[in-house]
């Protein structure tokens, strides 16, 4: 079955202006205006790193955070906290958007995440994980933990967590980038919440 069905075979539509990039100017005005974002709703979700490393990945999770609109983020053992040029750099100013914590030991990120009523879900390859694509709506709300680049989460965050979830891997390495997964994972989130029911 195409995934084209419902297009036409050709582009006429192309030549006629149908299809244009968006101006700056029409992308501004799908935004939420920055008086107004104390007002919007954010969804049911929260993010947790647990020990990443990266600046910049961290500056690219609270850019991916902010699309979202989520409650939190939760930054947690040696992560990096803004304000660090590097953060500034790949969030766009996203961490001026999205409210964040940071906290030595991630465990108190979870007791405070599981105090605000959200399941603490580890983004990790575990003996009980099961694809993030076959989620459903009944598990919001939700805190996503990412863990360090190289280790994964933590032991005693994967101890503590309610679920597991993994992004199923086709090739020969079996991880994507913390900051490209939590991009996958989030987003496959907003698409089970604000999808049709």
């Amino acid at each position: 079955m195409s995934i084209l069905r419902g297009f036409p075979h050709r582009r006429p539509h192309l030549a006629e202006g149908f299809l244009r990039k968006l101006t700056h100017e029409e992308l501004l005005a799908r935004s939420v205006p920055p008086g107004e974002a104390g007002l919007r709703e954010r969804a049911p979700v929260a993010g947790m790193l647990d020990n990443i490393r990266s600046l910049y990945n961290v500056g690219s999770i609270f850019r991916t955070s902010d699309g979202a609109w989520i409650r939190r983020l939760y930054l947690c053992g040696y992560t990096p906290a803004p304000p660090r040029s590097e953060i500034s750099k790949t969030s766009l100013g996203a961490t001026e958007t999205v409210p964040w914590s940071h906290h030595r030991d991630p465990l108190d990120a979870v007791a405070e995440a599981r105090r605000a009523g959200m399941r603490i879900c580890v983004l990790e390859q575990t003996t009980h994980s099961v694809p993030i694509f076959t989620l459903t709506r009944d598990i919001f709300p939700l805190c996503l933990v990412v863990g360090n680049e190289l280790t994964g989460v933590s032991r005693a965050v994967v101890d503590a967590a309610d679920m597991a979830v993994e992004i199923p891997m086709y090739g020969v390495k079996q991880s994507l980038n913390a900051a490209v997964a939590y991009g996958v994972a989030m987003f496959e989130l907003m698409r089970v919440l604000k999808g049709p029911t």
